[in-house]
């Protein structure tokens, strides 16, 4: 099918949130006409506040989930619609959304803060201090990760008032399974830069902590397709929680701008790598 007939958008949520992290981004984007859907994980499609109360002994098949299953999924979700989706993904979505855009699943993929393919090594201290309890070492594998409220304030919510930092907690934070986490380490998780492929958007937060702007400049770089779109945009003053804060709809404008200039005009196949 012709990308510029796309108007289907598929968001993938990330690591340690709820799904309701898109609400915002669905309403904006389909007040632009798109058709949008953002399903959840598997074993995640109840309330914050339900997932919480299995935490950490009575949610074993989340804690179980592989990030092959947890690809499956998506994938699966993707087949099912009309068209191909334009896939928009955070963080660990961001790493599902360059996996299917390397699959040839996806009319257009936009990588927003995202994990990086294997291969690209994350060695930032601030990345490392932010996401290391996440793999679980040591522990029990059949039981799920919960991100504290220290952590969360250090990997996804730095800058923001305490009052914020709080209310993001209570409303978007969920378990985890450190079986997924640790998957972003595996063969699964690779992808062929070398690969031609739809365009690609890769935007990064110069405050982010858990996955910080150098790293996400690195996982642009390596990607060595002259002949397919693929760009980059830092934008200044976001931190891992991008799709919250006060600044998020900029960011959705700019997106926006980049879907009909690179999707639906098709305008240049060249890379670029803009910071603002």
């Amino acid at each position: 099918m012709e990308t510029s007939g796309t108007k289907t958008i598929l968001f993938i949520t990330g690591a340690f949130v709820g799904n309701n992290c898109w609400d915002a981004w669905r309403t904006y984007f389909e007040e632009k006409g798109f058709s949008t859907s953002a399903p959840p994980w598997p074993y995640k499609d109840a309330s914050v506040t339900e997932l919480r109360s299995r935490h950490p002994h009575h949610d074993q098949e989340l804690a179980r989930l592989t990030i092959e299953e947890l690809l499956t999924h998506y994938e699966n979700i993707i087949k099912s619609l009309p068209e191909k989706p334009i896939l928009i993904g955070h963080s660990f979505g961001g790493l599902m959304t360059q996996i299917f855009v390397n699959r040839g699943l996806a009319a257009a993929g936009i990588a927003i803060h995202p994990v990086p393919p294997l291969g690209v090594f994350p060695y930032e201290f601030t990345f490392l201090k932010a996401g290391w309890k996440s793999l679980g070492v040591f522990t029990d594998p059949d039981e799920t990760y919960m991100m504290s409220f220290v952590d969360w304030q250090y990997a996804f919510v730095n800058g923001m008032t305490i009052e914020e930092q709080q209310a993001a907690y209570d409303t978007y934070t969920i378990p985890e399974s450190k079986t997924v986490s640790r998957g972003a380490l595996s063969g699964a998780a690779k992808v062929d830069f070398k690969k031609p492929h739809v365009p690609l958007l890769i935007t990064a937060g110069d405050t982010d902590h858990i996955i910080p702007a150098h790293l996400n400049h690195r996982n642009f770089n390596a990607y060595e397709t002259e002949g397919s779109v693929t760009d980059y945009k830092v934008f200044s003053g976001r931190n891992h929680f991008v799709l919250g804060q006060p600044t998020w709809k900029e960011d959705a404008s700019f997106i926006y701008d980049w879907i009909i200039d690179r999707v639906k005009n098709k305008i240049a196949t060249t890379r670029y790598s803009q910071a603002v």
